[in-house]
């Protein structure tokens, strides 16, 4: 499986670092406006698809952090050095964690609050739209969410450095970063829908704005660990740890509120189980 899908993918699009990151970018965005889209033949879907879906989405995320970004980070381009690798994921989780204070994430804005222990929270806990239009709001929440998605899909290519050989775990990860956009692509739908946005209108919208923030951080990504090698290792760790952040930060307690935490686990196990088996098929 290993050969064929990475000669395949060598064929069509070469081994370029910088352009494999460009269309790893593209697939996972096609991903996610397939995910968005699904809202216009799966009208309805129940609270507990979603969050079964949105559990295997961080259960896919949480294994990629580890198998394609962490491990490679602190055993393969630090020497075994882990401080690096973990200094990059305490800034990427810094990140996500102040520019939480500045820009409350998708669903502060969808319900009109912000949780108590938002950081930064204020007085008050409502979202200020008289200081922000509403929807530049919503785009600046969407682009926070996905920025380690975009990043994480370049460095993987950016650290594979157009060798074949490495390019299987670049493969599983933007596979693993794809997987897990459809899912939350039809939550965001679906979330977006409920507090009153056009149904066809935002699938639209959705797709579009997860093209235009993923596939220039995918690039991003690539062509800063090609151009600084020696940021290899902390590109990779902050990417984990933003990744790590939005989901335990976001999606579990999302999937944790209406009552369907047992196949919410259940989805994340499968998640889980999903993105070892790719890794070793795709990477081994």
């Amino acid at each position: 499986m290993q050969s064929g899908l990475v000669e395949l993918f060598v064929d069509l699009v070469g081994t370029d670092p910088l352009i494999n990151g460009l269309v790893g970018g593209v697939i996972i965005a096609t991903m996610n406006l397939f995910g968005a889209s699904l809202v216009l033949v799966w009208r309805d879907p129940s609270e507990r698809a979603l969050d079964t879906a949105l559990g295997f989405a961080a259960g896919v995320m949480l294994a990629a952090a580890f198998t394609s970004l962490i491990i490679p980070g602190i055993e393969e381009y630090s020497g075994g050095n882990p401080i690096p690798t973990l200094v990059g994921v305490a800034l990427g989780a810094l990140f996500l964690d102040r520019a939480d204070g500045l820009v409350p994430h998708a669903h502060y804005l969808l319900t009109g609050s912000r949780r108590t222990d938002a950081a930064n929270p204020g007085q008050d806990l409502s979202v200020d739209e008289s200081k922000l239009a509403g929807v530049i709001l919503f785009i600046l929440a969407i682009t926070l969410h996905n920025v380690p998605e975009g990043l994480a899909v370049g460095v993987g290519f950016g650290a594979a450095a157009g060798d074949p050989a490495q390019i299987g775990g670049a493969l599983s990860l933007m596979l693993a970063i794809g997987i897990q956009n459809i899912p939350e692509g039809l939550a965001v739908s679906v979330a977006a829908i409920n507090a009153g946005l056009d149904r066809r209108l935002y699938a639209v919208f959705s797709g579009i704005r997860s093209g235009v923030v993923e596939i220039p951080l995918a690039v991003l990504g690539a062509v800063a660990v090609v151009t600084v090698e020696p940021l290899l290792p902390y590109a990779m760790g902050f990417a984990a740890g933003a990744m790590l952040f939005v989901i335990s930060d976001e999606i579990i307690p999302e999937t944790h509120q209406r009552g369907y935490e047992r196949i919410a686990t259940l989805g994340l196990m499968a998640g889980v189980i999903v993105m070892l088996y790719l890794d070793i098929a795709l990477a081994a």
